[in-house]
């Protein structure tokens, strides 16, 4: 079974993700507990991919226009406290499994070394329906 497991981060003061004000230290500590936890997913054979994500400042909303060329904007974003920040594939044997290693995941270090507490959307990835035609 496939999971989207999906890190949302609160907005820090220069509405991006608070880490871009830690200290070099603090940063350090924080993408070595996800290269850890990315190398315990693929020694356990649950990973398929981790995906960070740009600040929201840099995201845009692309609609086809009426000529069909890319519409854009700016921001998909709303009036919201976070956004989302990056997510791993996993494909493991239960949304237990995967709960457990959202959880783990949460529980990464801040600027203080001490657990962050991120939230950690899970969604279970739909599989296409079967097809009559192979």
């Amino acid at each position: 079974m496939k999971f989207l497991l999906m890190m949302n981060a609160p907005y820090g003061q220069a509405g991006d993700h608070d880490i871009f004000s830690w200290p070099q230290e603090a940063v350090e500590a924080h993408v070595e507990y996800w290269n850890t936890l990315n190398r315990e997913l693929k020694e356990a054979g649950e990973f398929v991919g981790v995906h960070a994500l740009t600040p929201p400042k840099q995201a845009h909303i692309v609609r086809a226009g009426a000529d069909g060329l890319p519409a854009i904007t700016d921001g998909p974003f709303p009036e919201t406290k976070e956004f989302l920040a990056g997510f791993w594939t996993v494909d493991v044997e239960s949304a237990g499994r995967a709960h457990q290693i959202a959880a783990k995941a949460s529980a990464a270090p801040g600027p203080d070394g001490e657990p962050l507490f991120i939230p950690i959307e899970v969604r279970q990835v739909m599989s296409a329906p079967a097809s009559d035609q192979a």
